[in-house]
């Protein structure tokens, strides 16, 4: 029976948000850690990982009931392989390759792109916690123009640009999750910089 913490909803319970400090062990650590039984290292991992990841999703699908399916479904699949996960790659290349996948199989079983609920882009403001109505509405409005300019980019190439820009991953790692050489990874990467710059006020440029 596995003793894993379930994975939180981050739009309804979402956890105070651990970036790694000086000090602090390598996710590779916490997660060999994990696979030997340490939940505390699972709940460490999970807290350092849980935004951004779900953040990924909430822009890949504009829908936050479809995004916390995707994100409950990738860390179930990380629950479930853990066992199998060697430190011959960092850990977030091999999350987002899960991630990568999972939301794959959802684009070919939806054949679509799922319409965005009206509420989305506040569910993601929210993620960053409570502030002043002003200033989340100046970020609600940001996030709105940048949305808009990453539905206008192909999907390869948005998916390029999230996980470089969102996830920090190297252009070998993105090409390892995308199947693509890093070359191509580098030219998507570039080829999506550009078009966003022809459709965001220079003050929000990536």
């Amino acid at each position: 029976m596995d003793d894993s913490p379930a994975p939180r909803t981050p739009g309804r319970q979402p956890p105070p948000v651990q970036a790694p400090g000086a000090g602090d062990p390598a996710d590779e650590t916490l997660m060999l850690a994990w696979a030997g039984g340490d939940t505390a290292a699972f709940e460490r991992l999970y807290g350092r990982h849980r935004s951004r990841l779900y953040r990924y999703f909430l822009r890949q699908v504009r829908d936050a009931a479809l995004a916390d399916d995707l994100f409950q479904d990738t860390w179930q699949k990380v629950i479930a392989a853990r066992g199998d996960w060697r430190p011959d790659a960092p850990f977030a290349a091999w999350l987002y390759r899960i991630a990568h996948n999972r939301l794959g199989d959802h684009w070919r079983a939806a054949r679509s792109r799922p319409a965005a609920p009206d509420d989305a882009e506040a569910r993601l403001a929210r993620l960053h916690g409570d502030d002043t109505p002003e200033r989340r509405l100046g970020e609600f409005e940001q996030r709105r123009q940048l949305q808009l300019a990453l539905e206008a980019l192909p999907q390869e190439q948005r998916d390029v640009l999230l996980l470089r820009l969102d996830q920090e991953l190297t252009l070998e790692q993105i090409g390892a999750i995308t199947g693509v050489g890093r070359e191509t990874a580098k030219s998507r990467l570039r080829y999506a910089m550009d078009k966003l710059r022809q459709h965001l006020p220079a003050t929000m440029e990536p």
